[in-house]
């Protein structure tokens, strides 16, 4: 342990110990808890608190996954439990404050999880809740638990102490060799071997070479990015800096969607505190190892999530792909060498240089190895996010730990890893959530991201959508996927309005076959994915619409469907 760690550590269980000293009320602030309300229920507990003379530490914490349950907010008391009170409005604030914190007497009764294990016969353990249980929180192990914007929690909760270790007493090429062992693919979408992919860095010749990480997310259904960005931010700056130091970068430069404010604010505060404690700058903890670190914003362009198209983004220019080669790694960022990351594969690094390579393999899949990060929503029981096993089903995810289909309806599809991903019907629930897997059933798992449809939901008409999302983020610069995304709309939009004809379906496959070896980059070259699975898992709904001129959900009638997209 270097001496300049070993004082930052101090500093931070010194504070622990305080904060430790007084009552603690956490409120969920992330994406989803702002839309339910948090910040007023977290201006609420600060107003009674102030009013009654109580001296407590409200913090804003960021997603735990229990989204279903926002507002959600814990309270401590000192040497006590932690009580969890789900779905809490400004209202209730007044009786909580009254009876927890002054009266010391936990509400049980409207106690949705508590931790401590005394406690267990009054509330629901946190870790048995259905949702809970059977994930394995590697990269949101302090999510909803530290106070992003407090850097002594995460040094005191262990956060930099893989940095430390690296720097104290690792050389850089033994930090790639335990991430390569580690088996980490990534996490944005292609799932490349993530220790492989920094080789092709470190063999680039500097002294300038950039660590990028991709925050773009602008998938429909996936907030796991931020929901890293808002929860514990130095995760991130942490893994960002190994990889610096594993393969001899010397900038890096985090890019966030326009707009996301949260994640914004956040990961901009966290660089100012990183800077502030000597964890990033000239000198990194004494060690002579030097890295810097900023915010680029990003226009609200899907196709900016492709490497190349954020590179052109972050030099101020339209986000649009290059042609390659020359590759990132030899020519990246103002032609410097470069090296693109997604957040969640440099969120893991932190604990595998902490841990070892060995153990992070020791979960997974043979090849798909650590855990996935699933992002739940639409007709389902419990819609948040979860951190499980790669391995686990999707059975087990969506029916095990989200509580399935609400209302007594039955599941009909998924759409899985984004709009460029696939859709799969209820009979292919048994699939395990691992790369090879779901790219042999015709999907991906892509970032995470599931929507879940009911019966009452058509999959001509959200196949429709997804193709008019992914026709409208189109970014023009190739024929093939500009031309190829409209023609398929146009296509659908017909059978939609029960005027298509037979030979469509082969028009889909010619025009989709057209876009993949024609289009420069992913978003033309997977633009029929969603189609074609669509077409093996629903055929038959495409021909009830083109030879019956029926909808048999009852969502198309035929008539003019209104333009959800604006061409280009």
């Amino acid at each position: 342990m270097t001496q300049a760690y070993n004082s930052l550590k101090q500093q931070a269980l010194a504070h622990q110990r305080q904060a430790a000293s007084r009552p603690r009320v956490r409120v969920g602030t992330a994406l989803c808890g702002f839309a339910a309300g948090g910040k007023e229920v977290a201006e609420a507990f600060r107003q009674q608190a102030l009013g009654l003379g109580i001296s407590a530490t409200v913090s804003e914490v960021g997603c735990l996954g229990l989204c279903y349950a926002e507002p959600l907010v814990d309270i401590q008391l000192p040497g006590g439990p932690r009580v969890f009170y789900g779905n809490v409005g400004p209202e209730e604030v007044r009786g909580l404050v009254d009876a927890h914190i002054r009266g010391g007497q936990p509400q049980w009764d409207r106690a949705l999880a508590v931790i401590g294990s005394s406690f267990d016969a009054y509330a629901t353990a946190l870790d048995d809740l259905d949702m809970m249980q059977g994930q394995v929180r590697i990269a949101l192990r302090n999510a909803g638990h530290n106070a992003p914007a407090d850097l002594e929690e995460y040094i005191a909760t262990g956060g930099y102490a893989g940095l430390d270790r690296a720097l104290s007493g690792m050389t850089p090429q033994q930090v790639q060799e335990q991430v390569a062992a580690s088996g980490l693919r990534g996490r944005g979408g292609a799932a490349f071997p993530t220790g492989a992919k920094w080789r092709f860095l470190t063999g680039s010749p500097g002294p300038t070479k950039y660590i990028l990480c991709n925050c773009e997310e602008g998938d429909p259904g996936a907030f796991n990015d931020k929901g890293i960005l808002e929860s514990d931010p130095h995760t991130l700056v942490e893994g960002m800096v190994l990889a610096g130091y594993a393969t001899g970068a010397s900038d890096g430069v985090i890019f966030i969607r326009h707009g996301h404010d949260g994640p914004i604010e956040r990961a901009k505060k966290a660089l100012e505190d990183a800077y502030r404690a000597g964890l990033l700058g000239k000198n990194i903890l004494g060690s002579g190892f030097s890295f810097n670190a900023e915010v680029a914003l990003v226009g609200e362009s899907y196709v900016s999530g492709e490497e190349t198209a954020l590179m052109e983004a972050v030099e101020g220019k339209r986000a649009m792909p290059r042609f390659r080669p020359p590759f990132p790694a030899a020519y990246g960022v103002w032609g410097k060498p470069s090296n693109i990351n997604n957040i969640k594969t440099l969120a893991y690094v932190p604990e595998i240089v902490s841990r070892g390579g060995a153990w992070f393999a020791s979960v997974g899949t043979e090849r798909s190895k650590g855990t996935a990060i699933l992002c739940l929503s639409g007709a389902i029981q419990r819609p948040g996010m979860m951190e499980v096993p790669m391995g686990m089903t999707l059975r087990q995810a969506l029916e095990g730990l989200a509580g399935g289909v609400p209302g007594g309806k039955k599941l009909k599809l998924l759409q899985t890893g984004g709009p460029l991903g696939g859709v799969l019907g209820a009979d292919q629930l048994d699939i395990p959530m691992d790369f090879d897997a779901m790219a042999r059933a015709g999907a991906i798992l892509g970032s995470g991201g599931i929507i879940v449809a009911d019966e009452s939901a058509c999959a001509v008409d959200l196949t429709r959508l997804l193709m008019a999302f992914c026709q409208y983020e189109s970014c023009g610069k190739c024929f093939p996927c500009r031309l190829g995304m409209t023609h398929m709309v146009e296509i659908l939009e017909r059978i939609c309005r029960f005027q298509g004809a037979p030979s469509d379906l082969q028009l889909l496959e010619q025009v989709g076959a057209s876009m993949a070896a024609g289009s420069l980059c992913g978003h033309g070259q997977l633009g029929f994915n969603p189609v074609r699975s669509a077409l093996r898992s629903f055929g038959d709904e495409f021909k009830a619409h083109i030879e019956g001129k029926r909808c048999p959900a009852g969502v198309c009638t035929g008539e003019y469907l209104t333009p959800c997209r604006s061409r280009r």
